[in-house]
């Protein structure tokens, strides 16, 4: 990879950046001052930026909380979407969520420029488990938890994978459900069948990874090597 490049994606700055950073005789490679942009770096090479070593990502991984009212997409001409919330932090980078969340719904939102990884995540053969909340406005019933181990039809016809779904107060209006296949409105249509309505739903964990709970509503971070393996497990 080109030396200004290689800056331009590290230091998270344009070309004409890098450029002037290697005019001002502050970048180094292996210890040594360079100032040309098309020098042509090998993997074993150690740049710095006044002095500060920086490491190449080829690809980035973010946990994203996101709030209500938020949307998840890339671009939106009327709301706010996920990738707006991150700001300036990664401006050469092409970010977009790898899986939806409705504008109404809240949670645990990945978001990465790795397109073959989402789609190994999103894929309906690789079975990535997405766990998540739900606030119902009826009860959890037996039969709403047969339906879904069984494998829910939905109004339209399709016939869904099974899930699961478990109750999490003693009034069956909290539940957690587990889902390893990503239709539109998915939740909401399967409990639809039933006539139950949600309230509110909060996704809790893509794969093995559960949100952070640090993180509050509209906060992100970068994820760890082994945190980006424990969602496909």
């Amino acid at each position: 990879m080109r030396l200004d490049k290689y800056l331009a994606e590290t230091a998270q700055c344009t070309r004409s950046e890098a450029k002037t950073l290697l005019q001002k005789g502050k970048v180094t490679v292996n210890g040594t001052l360079c100032k040309k942009g098309d020098t042509q770096l090998r993997e074993t090479d150690v740049v710095a930026v006044e002095g500060r070593p920086l490491a190449y990502q080829k690809f980035v991984y973010i946990m994203l909380n996101k709030p209500e009212g938020v949307v998840s997409a890339s671009i939106d001409k009327r709301d706010t979407t996920v990738v707006d919330l991150l700001g300036d932090a990664y401006p050469r980078r092409e970010l977009f969520p790898a899986g939806r969340l409705d504008k109404t719904s809240t949670g645990f939102v990945l978001l990465t420029d790795d397109g073959g990884f989402a789609h190994d995540i999103l894929a309906p053969k690789r079975h990535v488990s997405k766990t998540y909340t739900v606030t119902l406005d009826t009860p959890l019933t037996a039969e709403m938890k047969a339906g879904f181990a069984a494998g829910v039809t939905l109004a339209d016809g399709t016939a869904l994978s099974p899930a699961e779904v478990e109750a999490m107060t003693p009034d069956g209006l909290t539940v957690r459900v587990l889902l390893k296949q990503g239709v539109y409105h998915q939740i909401k249509r399967m409990f639809g069948v039933y006539g139950a309505g949600v309230n509110a739903l909060h996704r809790d964990a893509i794969g093995g990874l559960a949100l952070d709970a640090a993180l509050a509503p509209g906060q992100w971070r970068e994820l760890s090597d082994a945190e980006v393996a424990e969602i496909t497990g």
